[in-house]
């Protein structure tokens, strides 16, 4: 069931509309839960995407992660924090960015749509093969001064990696914009319903392509990519869930022993992200390196492309690393 949270302390609301320089709220967009926007707020690509695939040209779509920006690391500037403060509908990720859920509860005034409440994220502990640092080896850490930096709690964030969590989004999106613009209503349900077809056979085509690998392992640098496992893969990490962690020793013999035992012949470095671990990593145990893109944002190499494009492009370098 859709969860839709809508902020009203009138504090919050003055301040927000203040950063702005918006107007006072109609009554009638205050019963609404309009802030008088026809703005979309999203915290990374994948939800831009949905976003302006649903609305069509009824509304303009604002990534709050600017192109070739880390999506995990995103700190809000002033005119940021102005777009959540004005827009009639914000789509994040919680904790995914700390600094949009902050926005979130402190600044927004229009609706909220917490994609953790409608595509129905994995526990990183039903991912099959994926370890994961215990409350006990966490804590031990933080007394000993490292830094956690990218804490997505229990849950696996990178939804976007599984299509038919895309449509289940898009149908969710189409339900919000129906309340913020009912003459537009049956546009943004053909949207949607247009945006699924193209889901759903991106699916099928995933499904399609890997099934038979001879190889059925996948080592990535970060652990982005757990949604595969949907399709028959195994996904091991060299850094766990954050990008830029630096790996153990030990982690990294075990992974060398997993290629060597398990056949594979490509460690994958991914968009965005130093590709140095995984190159040193592929060098060590003799196999080459390929790029994984982990679909967070576009960047200037990959500008002329979009979502489904990009999922392509990754099928493609699954199926040559994989022998599928």
């Amino acid at each position: 069931m859709q969860i839709v949270r809508r902020l009203a302390p009138a504090l919050a609301v003055t301040s927000a509309l203040a950063l702005a320089g918006c107007g006072v709220l109609t009554e009638g967009e205050a019963a609404s839960g309009r802030s008088g926007s026809d703005t979309i707020a999203v915290g990374l690509y994948p939800l831009q995407y949905v976003a302006e695939r649903v609305a069509g040209d009824a509304f303009r779509v604002e990534n709050l992660t600017s192109p070739g920006g880390e999506p995990h690391d995103l700190e809000l500037g002033v005119g940021q924090t102005a777009e959540i403060a004005e827009a009639a509908l914000l789509v994040y990720v919680d904790s995914l960015q700390p600094a949009v859920d902050d926005a979130a509860e402190e600044t927004a005034t229009g609706a909220l749509l917490d994609v953790a409440d409608v595509v129905g994220l994995l526990p990183f502990a039903e991912e099959e093969g994926h370890e994961h640092e215990t409350e006990e080896e966490h804590a031990e850490h933080a007394e000993e001064g490292e830094e956690h930096d990218h804490d997505h709690g229990d849950h696996d964030p990178h939804f976007w990696q599984d299509p038919l969590r895309m449509a289940a989004l898009g149908d969710a999106v189409a339900d919000e914009l129906v309340e913020l613009d009912p003459d537009d209503a049956d546009a943004f349900r053909e949207n949607a319903a247009a945006l699924r077809a193209d889901l759903e056979g991106l699916d099928e085509e995933y499904a399609t392509g890997l099934s038979g690998c001879a190889v059925s392992t996948v080592v990535t640098n970060h652990d982005a990519f757990g949604y595969l496992e949907k399709y028959g893969l195994h996904l091991e990490s060299i850094t766990g869930i954050t990008p830029d962690a630096e790996p153990t020793p030990a982690a990294l013999a075990d992974l060398q022993d997993l290629i060597e035992a398990d056949g594979i012949t490509t460690v994958f470095s991914e968009s965005l992200v130093s590709p140095k671990t995984a190159q040193t990593l592929a060098s060590d145990a003799g196999v080459r390196t390929a790029v994984l893109d982990t679909l967070e944002g576009l960047s200037d190499e990959t500008a002329d492309e979009d979502y489904l494009s990009l999922m392509r492009h990754n099928l493609a370098a699954l199926q040559e690393a994989n022998g599928c």
